[in-house]
């Protein structure tokens, strides 16, 4: 399929008028190429999916279009129109809005207040009418569908909850062309479904979208159009219909890519049992128990509210569980304790890389070695050498895209970040590795490292426990359990189909509809 120069593809004909066309841009930042003569044409209407491995150019295409950088040659414009300065921001929020994977929510506010944060409603003296102020925020969540209470502060608001108070503000300003950056990686399906249907009905009340996610499959559900960059330039673009799954990772990766799946080799009958997790029952009334032999991998299956992540948290001390043992090769975790479950051969990748997973200002080599400090020391000194090949080795051994072990870690790509996560969870030869959800958010060429790495570990006797919804992370496990509302409902053997699966996550019973 032909591309023009501008990104629109030959044959389409007219489907809209470009709200926006971003046409040939090259960006720069020292001697690294960003963006190389590339260029996206989106038109009203319609959604536009932008998918690229990590470090394809993405994030800086975004950071153009939202007026937040200048490219260094191109041209961007909005309904035939020049982009505003860069100094306008009110130009630009009438034009673009981004809703970024990290909200822009501030949690100690009312939902109100973040609708309206510097543009509050005031009486004569200059004092905010609150009372204005939320009848205003009141009309402004109905215009758009949006069922949140003003007056609640916005920490309470789920991740769905806070997309949707950022697009309804986006839209108080007058923008109907909005970026939505990975808004699927921290939702469950039946999150997913209802961020669907809120996108297509703004679609119908004219808000065209452009679309940034590593799923593909929700690029096939919700995309009517699909840009490809790769190595900072526009490969193509196409209609999401006429573009095949291998064509589009193609396109992605320059390559045919296979995500891996378990070696299923029988276990040994003898195997040692590693893992027992006895009548486990978590704060929130979840329960498990299941056991795990040397050199098994069990998945961990649910939706939003099954209570996966939060048993997986009380397994390796994240939380405090409030009842039941767990107990690692033979060693009675101390519950709620994060430093025993280490010191017991427990390695972790958590649910949330920002937040619990990553010090950002620190280099690469302090984030993957700081939990193994006697590997790296004596007497209570740090070796900045001994942690500098350490770190190395990781660079090398998970393909971490960096100039080296003292790169910040807030410099690196979403998936070359997760893979510093990994790398911290191997540093310490772990005997039992769990993995919460362990590719969001991450490219498909990131995604075939990370789970790659459970196929290495696994054949030198580790324990694997694979906590996800995504059936490419599954697939690795030699079997399955499936949570629904706390309880584990079915086990799985390898082989499984996805209908069953998703639906046995779902609480449905195909056997029995």
């Amino acid at each position: 399929m032909s591309v023009t120069p501008s990104g629109s593809t030959d044959g389409l004909g007219d489907a809209g008028q470009p709200v926006v066309e971003a046409v040939r841009i090259t960006k720069r930042f020292g001697s690294t190429v960003a963006l190389a003569d590339a260029g996206i044409v989106v038109r009203r209407g319609e959604t536009h999916a932008l998918v690229g491995r990590n470090g394809a150019g993405k994030s800086t295409l975004v950071s153009i279009l939202t007026g937040l950088q200048a490219a260094d040659d191109g041209a961007v414009a909005f309904d035939g129109r020049p982009a505003p300065p860069l100094g306008d921001r009110d130009a630009w929020r009438k034009q673009v809005a981004c809703v970024y994977q990290k909200s822009t929510i501030i949690g100690s506010l009312t939902v109100a207040e973040n609708l309206f944060l510097n543009r509050h409603a005031r009486g004569r003296a200059g004092l905010i009418r609150w009372s204005r102020l939320r009848r205003a925020a009141e009309h402004l969540l109905a215009e758009w569908s949006v069922e949140v209470d003003v007056r609640q502060p916005a920490s309470t608001l789920s991740v769905e909850q806070r997309q949707f108070v950022e697009i309804a503000r986006a839209l108080s300003f007058g923008a109907r062309f909005i970026i939505l950056d990975e808004p699927t990686a921290q939702l469950d399906g039946a999150g997913i479904n209802r961020l669907f249907a809120r996108i297509r009905q703004l679609r119908a009340q004219g808000v065209t979208f452009l679309f940034i996610s590593h799923h593909l499959q929700e690029i096939y559900e919700i995309c009517d159009q699909v840009t490809v960059f790769r190595d900072a330039r526009h490969i193509v673009t196409a209609p999401v219909a006429q573009l095949s799954r291998p064509a589009l990772v193609a396109a992605m990766t320059g390559e045919d890519v296979t995500m891996p799946e378990a070696d299923h080799r029988p276990l040994l009958a003898d195997a040692p049992l590693l893992l027992a997790v006895r009548d486990l029952v978590t704060s929130s009334g979840a329960e498990l128990s299941v056991e795990v032999q040397a050199g098994e991998v069990v998945g961990l299956a649910g939706g939003g509210g099954s209570g996966k992540v939060e048993v997986a948290e009380a397994i390796v001390g994240l939380a405090r569980p409030a009842d039941g043992t767990v107990v690692v090769d033979g060693r009675a975790l101390r519950p709620g304790s994060v430093p025993d479950a280490l010191d017991a051969g427990v390695g972790l990748v958590p649910q949330d890389r920002h937040r619990e997973g990553l010090v950002p200002l620190l280099s690469i080599a302090e984030n993957v070695t700081m939990t193994v400090p006697h590997r790296i020391g004596r007497r209570g000194l740090i070796s900045p050498a001994r942690r500098d090949a350490l770190a190395r080795d990781t660079i090398t051994d998970l393909a971490i895209k960096a100039a080296g072990p003292q790169v910040p870690v807030a410099e690196l790509s979403g998936g070359n970040q997760q893979k510093v996560v990994m790398g911290r969870a191997l540093a310490s030869d772990p005997k039992l590795l769990v993995l919460i959800t362990p590719t969001a958010g991450v490219d498909v060429r990131s995604k075939q490292t990370l789970l790659g790495v459970v196929e290495e570990v696994r054949r030198r006797g580790t324990s694997v426990l694979v906590v996800s919804d995504e059936l490419d992370d599954l697939r690795i496990c030699d079997r399955v359990l499936v949570m629904f509302q706390g309880r584990v409902v079915r086990e799985m053997a390898h082989g499984w189909s996805d209908n069953e699966l998703v639906a046995a996550m779902e609480g449905v019973d195909l056997h029995h509809v």
